[in-house]
């Protein structure tokens, strides 16, 4: 049996995916004779009657002849809880819109589910919301195709000077997407439908491509097994009035029934219960209906949203895998994904902590993207156990000896020990913003370092004196200078085929001290210990002295240009010759 497809919605904030699911629930979008759209518990159902009415005459336009029983679309948009649709090896989720505003075009968030789609594997078309927001535009309940008929020539034109800056920046993603009337190869290119949330115009080609498209390629991954042993996701751990403690529950294969004994990972190991209650909505009710508002049921088949009432639910983890009625291997197999999530190693690190498992998987996943190394990551608030173990990395690599908490508490003695022992911890509600902010502190760290280092370490440089600008010829020399390689430093030692002849005392540049000069620079300096015509001539070539710990210290550094790498190459020759 073919099972509908799971859909969900991703996007920047306000690019318009909670109107785009206010539509999909809407039934002023179809005729009532067509079929109810079923509300689930956290997903919606759209019936195959409703994509076929709809579409109408597109679905011979492109080809499709739809068989599938129909569209179900996680009711919760956003990246958190795709994260939590996650199952071993990828996501639950078949297919995913992603809303683009068609003012605005790709924002940070959009980049994100990009990536974030891309690394679970889970294909996507792109709706580009609020097309009524482009000026002469009028926007009808139709299909985008009959809709295009009717607009001007200029807000056409309009239209696709904002479409192919979403093309350009995906192509960046390395994403090949096209208008969806124009693509010739849906294998090859992914469409892009412009839609309008408030009129429903361009939803018909939204639902029929999300139905033709999954029936075309995903096939194999929606054949299940009926009557199988119920196999699904935790989307959401909640506690209900009368119920205690609840799991919403994404079912993508198999069945379950009151009375299953079922498996699920929790805080702390293995959670194993029997259902209780499965319980759906009345149509149209919100996922945060009250109790009374449930229908009570004994069995539900994939793929559907359902609510689990079971003892021992305190401590489930949303994101985790969920089986119904089976044995031992089962068991090991729930405690193998889990492991495969957290990471607990000794390596120089980041520590990660996060609300759920899912979360935990997509901040790990986009870590590794950026070869940022993980020490440990693991699901639940941050603990000063955390920040000891933070300390133990900054011994090593202090960049490393930092704490990631997405959306989770910092409880208080965390909070008190990173103030005693100078280790950052960073919170953020957006995986995106998190390691951004982290990579921009690095990056400042680095620049500090950086500094600190040019301040206190004696750099290679090479001057010309110029004859024609003498001021003092000892006590001190005060004389022209051009810096030919390098960069000299006030202070530092200078010295002639490898002997010290006295220290740069002070440097100016139109009567102005400064501290360096940069090579190409003509400056006036003032030489201790030297004295014209006796240790140094007029037209002389001189060297800055660099200190054997200071070399050592430059030729482990990232600080000098190739350049200047040679340049000290030369100095440690003169230095050793003498």
């Amino acid at each position: 049996m073919i099972r509908k497809p799971i859909i969900t919605v991703l996007g920047h904030v306000d690019s318009g995916k909670t109107s785009f699911l206010d539509m999909i629930r809407g039934t002023k979008i179809v005729s009532q004779e067509a079929g109810a759209i079923t509300q689930h518990i956290g997903a919606t159902e759209v019936p195959i009657e409703v994509v076929k009415e709809m579409a109408g005459e597109l679905t011979k336009k492109y080809g499709f002849e739809l068989k599938i029983p129909g569209l179900l679309f996680i009711d919760t948009p956003g990246h958190q809880a795709f994260s939590n649709l996650r199952k071993r090896g990828g996501s639950i989720a078949d297919l995913a819109v992603l809303t683009v505003d068609t003012i605005k075009g790709c924002e940070q968030q959009t980049l994100e589910a990009i990536d974030i789609l891309n690394a679970f594997k889970v294909p996507f078309i792109i709706a580009m919301t609020k097309i009524d927001k482009l000026q002469g535009w009028e926007s009808k309940k139709t299909s985008f195709t009959e809709s295009k008929k009717n607009q001007s020539k200029t807000v056409l034109d309009e239209l696709d000077k904002k479409l192919y800056c979403i093309v350009g920046e995906t192509h960046k993603k390395g994403f090949q997407t096209e208008r969806v009337d124009r693509i010739e190869d849906f294998t090859k290119e992914i469409p892009i439908i412009p839609i309008c949330n408030k009129t429903g115009e361009g939803f018909p080609e939204v639902l029929l491509f999300l139905a033709g498209l999954s029936q075309k390629y995903l096939e194999k991954k929606l054949t299940i097994e009926v009557s199988g042993k119920g196999k699904g996701t935790v989307l959401e751990v909640k506690e209900e009035k009368g119920l205690g403690k609840t799991i919403d529950v994404i079912l993508y294969d198999g069945k379950i029934k009151t009375g299953d004994r079922i498996l699920l990972g929790g805080k702390e190991g293995i959670i194993e219960t029997k259902v209780r209650a499965i319980l759906l909505p009345n149509p149209l009710d919100e996922i945060r209906a009250p109790q009374e508002k449930f229908n009570s049921v004994k069995e539900v088949h994939a793929a559907s949203g359902l609510k689990i009432a079971a003892p021992n639910l305190d401590k489930a983890l949303a994101g985790s895998p969920i089986r119904v009625e089976a044995g031992h291997e089962a068991i090991e197999e729930i405690k193998k994904e889990i492991q495969s999530i957290k990471i607990d190693s000794e390596e120089a690190g980041v520590i990660v902590k996060t609300d759920t498992l899912g979360s935990l998987e997509a901040t790990v996943k986009m870590l590794e993207e950026k070869e940022i190394k993980v020490r440990k990551a693991d699901v639940g608030e941050v603990t000063r156990r955390d920040v000891i173990e933070a300390e133990g990395v900054k011994e090593k690599d202090k960049i490393k000896a930092v704490i990631l908490s997405f959306n989770t508490k910092v409880n208080p003695e965390a909070v008190e020990e990173a103030k005693k022992n100078e280790i950052k911890i960073f919170s953020e509600k957006i995986i995106y913003a998190l390691i951004e902010n982290y990579e921009k502190w690095i990056l400042e760290e680095r620049d500090k370092a950086k500094k600190a280092f040019l301040s206190e370490i004696v750099l290679p440089a090479k001057i010309k004196l110029m004859p024609e600008n003498v001021f003092r010829n000892s006590k001190p020399v005060i004389i022209g200078a051009k810096v030919l390689e390098g960069k000299l430093k006030a202070g530092v030692k200078v010295m002639k085929k490898g002997k010290i002849i006295g220290k740069v005392q002070a440097i100016q540049d139109k009567g102005e001290n400064i501290q360096e000069a940069e090579k190409g620079s003509e400056v006036a300096i003032s030489i201790s210990d030297a004295t014209l015509g006796r240790n140094i001539e007029k037209n002389d070539e001189l060297m800055s002295f660099v200190p054997k710990e200071h070399i050592e210290r430059l030729e482990k550094s990232d600080v000098l240009t190739e350049e200047e790498k040679k340049l000290l190459e030369k100095i440690k020759d003169a230095i050793k010759e003498e």
